[in-house]
Order: C-alpha cells, then sequence, then structure tokens
C-alpha cells in the first residue's frame, strides 16, 4: 500500500533543491570568472589581471593558518578576493558564544558589505589555511564596478551565487537535521557542483568547526563522522576525502 506524504518531506526537498540551485550558480560562475587575456575588454581592462595583481588602491597579502585577516566591530573599508586558501567567516555574541557563518575560497569575494554603507564589520575573517588574498579598496573598487562592465558582471554572479547559497544554509537550519546539515557542508567544502571532480577537503578542518558551522555538538559530529566512513560516503587518507554518494544523505527523504 502507498506511504502517504508527510508534511516534513517537503521542506527537505525544498532544500535538496536548493542546493541543485546552488550547484548550479557555482558553475555559472565558474564560466563567468575571468580566465586569462580572454577577459581583457575591448578598452584593454582584464578583470582577473585586476584581482591578482596589486596596484593602485589594492595590495596582495600571504596569510599564514589561523591568521586573521579582519575583525569583528573593525573598521570596513575594502573588498577582498581569495586567490589561494580558504577564509572563515566567524561571529561572537555578546555572551562570547562563536558561530561559523561562511567558509569561502577561492575565487570568492568578502567584505563587500562595505560596498552597501556598511561601517563596521559585523564579522571576523580568518585563514583556514594558507591563504594569498588581495585587498581592494572600496572607493577603488566602486570606481572600477562602475567603469568595467566585465568586474561588475563578475561581482554580480558571486552576489547571486552567495545569496542562494545563504538561502539554502537557512532552509537547511530550519528544517533539516544536523546529519543532514553536516554531509551538506562536506559536500560544499569537497568543491561539489563546480566544474571537475570532488576535491579532498582541506585536511585540517576540525570537528570543533564543523561542530559551530552546522549548530551542534563536537560528540555528535564525531558520531556522524564514523558513520559517514563506515558507509563508504567519506574517507581518510592523509585528509578527508568525499564522495559524491554522500548526496543521498542529503535528498533522502
Amino acid at each position: 500500500m502507498p506511504r502517504k506524504a508527510t508534511g516534513a518531506v517537503r521542506p527537505i526537498r525544498k532544500a535538496g533543491k536548493a542546493v541543485a540551485a546552488a550547484r548550479a550558480s557555482k558553475a555559472t560562475k565558474e564560466k563567468t570568472r575571468p580566465a586569462g587575456g580572454r577577459n581583457a575588454t575591448a578598452n584593454g581592462f582584464d578583470a582577473r589581471r585586476f584581482l591578482t595583481s596589486v596596484g593602485a588602491g589594492r595590495s596582495s597579502v600571504n596569510h599564514s593558518a589561523k591568521a586573521i585577516v579582519f575583525q569583528q566591530g573593525g573598521p570596513a573599508d575594502a573588498v577582498f578576493y581569495i586567490q589561494k586558501g580558504r577564509i572563515q567567516l566567524t561571529v561572537v555574541s555578546e555572551h562570547g558564544k562563536e558561530g561559523v557563518v561562511a567558509i569561502l575560497g577561492p575565487g570568492d569575494f568578502f567584505g563587500e558589505g562595505c560596498l552597501a554603507g556598511q561601517p563596521l564589520h559585523i564579522s571576523s575573517a580568518s585563514a583556514m589555511t594558507a591563504a594569498s588574498v588581495i585587498r581592494i579598496e572600496k572607493e577603488t573598487m566602486i570606481r572600477v564596478l562602475h567603469e568595467q562592465p566585465g568586474l561588475s558582471e563578475m561581482f554580480m554572479a558571486f552576489l547571486l551565487s552567495r545569496n542562494i547559497q545563504i538561502e539554502a544554509d537557512l532552509i537547511d537550519q530550519l528544517f533539516n537535521s544536523s546529519e543532514r546539515r553536516l554531509a551538506r557542508l562536506l559536500l560544499l567544502l569537497a568543491n561539489f557542483g563546480k566544474a571537475g571532480t570532488l576535491e579532498t577537503v582541506i585536511p585540517k578542518v576540525s570537528q570543533e568547526l564543523l561542530a559551530a558551522r552546522i549548530g551542534t555538538t563536537r560528540s555528535r559530529i564525531n558520531f556522524f563522522m564514523n558513520k559517514f566512513r563506515k558507509l563508504g560516503f567519506i574517507e581518510y587518507n592523509g585528509g578527508l576525502k568525499v564522495h559524491s554518494s554522500l548526496l543521498r544523505v542529503v535528498i533522502h527523504d
């Protein structure tokens, strides 16, 4: 006899669709991301070169793992572009509770709130691994966005992708179990949905960080990680490798 559908199924399916949308948006961002001289416009402007070189109003900074890029409450006066490595954004409440609100990688921007008039950073940014970051002063970024359509399109693609990601995160937090939230986070860390194959997750990602990101305890993370490993969804081999089969946990009804 057919199983009667319940109201709880729909939110989970919506989260699955949101994940798929985020994957599609990431693929779009990969296509629109500049690659070499092919992205130079008629006036000679190359968005990729602009974002990977130093010059007036922009500088390059190499950060070691755990280094602070900027702190919550500090002046928001620049936009940052990640060339390599991973950056995490964290927020600390008045009572000292810390939460990880985003984990970003190469090709991502952060600190863009200053362009909307945000005077102070509402989160802290720190390097999860050794990272190379381009710092673009607010005035320079605003000017180039107005003058160069190539950079504007690239930046808009990133903002749309981030908006979809945030919406999917909210659905995930509201309707999905901590097990599904962990599975989805691991897939995102492994670049699931980007062009190419899954990548090995950064070797030093801690269970404490994963717990802070999805809003649960370290003991629960440890339990689910062992479960995923026994089911063959992940494996440890000098680092954490995530298999696409882990997607079953995310979309399973």
